[in-house]
């Protein structure tokens, strides 16, 4: 089996030797073998690949010089597979260009017959090409996935989630050999084809005009972690298309983390192509379920939109059993019977995992209902929780209309608090206060919790008063909000949500970075299963 990563391969031509190929797709947990042969800030995808073929004793790789980060795999591998082929591309797309790949390609014809000891087959070639079938520009509203490559499952997986048809324009997606040229060598309309697809990012070659030919109703941008390629387009793309777009960051170990597909619901969610059916009886009650990462919290509200009851207790080991406890709770307080619940919608990181629930819908579009129906003023939803930190903005009608999480790291979230309270040995509650009459401006600058955790131990060392130390860190969370707004951009009124809002100190701190007053609920830990209550009561209706 020949291994392959990058779509101007040519698959075809390998076929045509009566050869198995496989694209590499990454599928692993570890970069335990590829660690031990590269530097810690390469390319995640690199590092994915040598990992993959090693771990599946791939001995035979077809390679192009795409970047460096490729280079670098290719020289990798030279003494570790039987058969390596590194195939030059150009960047241009002319004539001069077909003519350069074309040589590539019967270079590689070459090699590859003196390895094999076996002949190419320009018959099997050529009803090999028969049999693809060109790619066909659908007018349908769509979803465009672009930048790094996606696996194939994550692909369908996103198209699961949308109403809409979801296109992969990545390096591995549609548009290869759309138009294959008709000239009397089949080889170089071959490659005139491949050179002719839809252009890689690396490529001189307009790609926005190329996206005109869609009626694109949103793009998923993924990013690959150390590479500096997709950053540049996605902010091109930012820039002069007029069209939602979610950014994510992936390594290859976290295509399925609960923080990537969150991400990715909130966002079709907020465009409108994740459609939250619900069946809403007119009569009886409502229930919101948030199964959040340190506290699980459920609201019910009665056929008039009214907050009947509400329950909060802590996510222990398992999340379920909160779940159930607080759906308990929840009864027992309103006086009611589980047969008077009409609907139950669940949110929060567990929400997939609740069995009573009639559906899951994101805590992003749940803490934009729950903020608006607290107060209609609100344009911008600051939530700190447990797991991560947001900044949700809201339109006039109280939709979504953009989003940024931090969710890669814990500084900055209720969880950071919590760590730092137990290295300063003080109750979560003195974490809470408001610090003015400090005597040093004591400045956290490390951006991890453990290395924040490491500086505290040091001022802990130094002598440092506790409480400029406890401000230090509540301001270290304000920057982290402020660096949030900074890319959704600052609209008042703002509210602020979670378990964090209930911190005076951090509540103050934010204040004075972005100089506005902040909206706090009369409980901000409620508000995303509020949201979620509404949308089960017929809020999207």
């Amino acid at each position: 089996m020949i291994g392959y990563v990058c779509k101007y391969t040519p698959v075809e031509i390998i076929k045509a030797f009566d050869e198995e190929v496989s694209r590499i797709d990454p599928e692993i947990k570890t970069y335990e073998k590829a660690e031990g042969l590269t530097h810690p800030n390469m390319c995640s995808f690199m590092k994915g690949t040598l990992e993959d073929i090693l771990q599946k004793n791939i001995d035979e790789v077809v390679l192009v010089n795409c970047c460096d980060s490729i280079r670098r795999l290719a020289e990798i591998l030279k003494n570790k597979v039987k058969f390596l082929h590194v195939i030059d591309l150009p960047r241009k797309i002319n004539e001069s260009a077909c003519n350069l790949f074309y040589a590539e390609l019967l270079e590689f014809i070459r090699a590859y017959e003196e390895y094999k000891g076996k002949k190419f087959d320009q018959d099997r070639f050529k009803n090999i090409l028969k049999e693809h079938k060109a790619k066909i520009y659908d007018s349908n509203e769509c979803i465009a996935v672009l930048g790094a490559r996606f696996r194939d499952d994550v692909i369908k997986n996103i198209g699961k989630r949308c109403n809409i048809n979801v296109i992969n324009l990545t390096c591995t997606g549609e548009h290869r050999l759309s138009n294959i040229m008709q000239r009397n060598d089949l080889i170089f309309n071959y490659a005139s084809a491949i050179m002719n697809s839809y252009p890689c990012m690396r490529m001189t070659a307009d790609r926005l005009a190329f996206l005109k030919n869609y009626n694109l109703k949103g793009i998923i941008y993924n990013t690959v972690k150390f590479c500096d390629f997709y950053s540049y387009e996605y902010a091109s793309l930012k820039n002069f298309l007029n069209v939602p777009i979610l950014k994510i960051e992936t390594d290859y170990l976290d295509f399925d983390s609960g923080q990537i597909l969150n991400r990715v619901d909130a966002f079709l969610e907020s465009v409108g192509v994740r459609k939250i059916e619900v069946q809403v009886k007119n009569r009886g009650y409502f229930m919101g379920i948030d199964s959040g990462s340190t506290s699980t919290n459920a609201v019910i509200l009665d056929q008039d939109k009214n907050i009947v009851s509400y329950s909060i207790l802590p996510t222990g080991a398992k999340a379920l059993d909160s779940a159930w406890e607080a759906y308990r709770i929840a009864l027992e307080k309103a006086n009611l019977r589980r047969e008077d619940i009409s609907c139950v919608v669940s949110t929060g990181y567990g929400r997939i995992s609740i069995p009573f629930s009639d559906k899951s819908v994101t805590e992003i579009t749940c803490h934009g209902k729950g903020a608006f129906y607290l107060d209609s003023g609100v344009r911008t939803i600051i939530d700190i929780g447990g797991q991560d930190s947001k900044v949700i903005r809201l339109d006039d009608c109280g939709n979504v209309v953009d989003f940024v999480m931090n969710d890669k790291c814990s500084a900055g979230t209720g969880r950071f608090l919590d760590v730092m309270a137990r290295v300063l040995q003080v109750p979560i509650e003195d974490m809470a206060e408001v610090v003015r009459d400090f005597k040093e401006d004591i400045t956290i600058t490390s951006m991890c919790t453990v290395f924040a955790e490491s500086e505290v131990i040091s001022l802990i060392a130094q002598n440092k008063d506790k409480r400029d130390i406890i401000r230090g860190l509540n301001r270290s969370v304000a920057s982290k909000v402020a660096s949030l707004l900074g890319r959704v951009g600052k609209r008042a009124k703002y509210m602020m949500t979670g378990g964090v809002a209930k911190n005076n100190g951090v509540v103050y701190e934010i204040e004075n970075k972005i100089q506005e007053k902040i909206i706090i609920p009369f409980e901000p830990q409620i508000v995303g299963a509020l949201g979620a209550a509404l949308i089960a009561a017929g809020e999207n209706d």
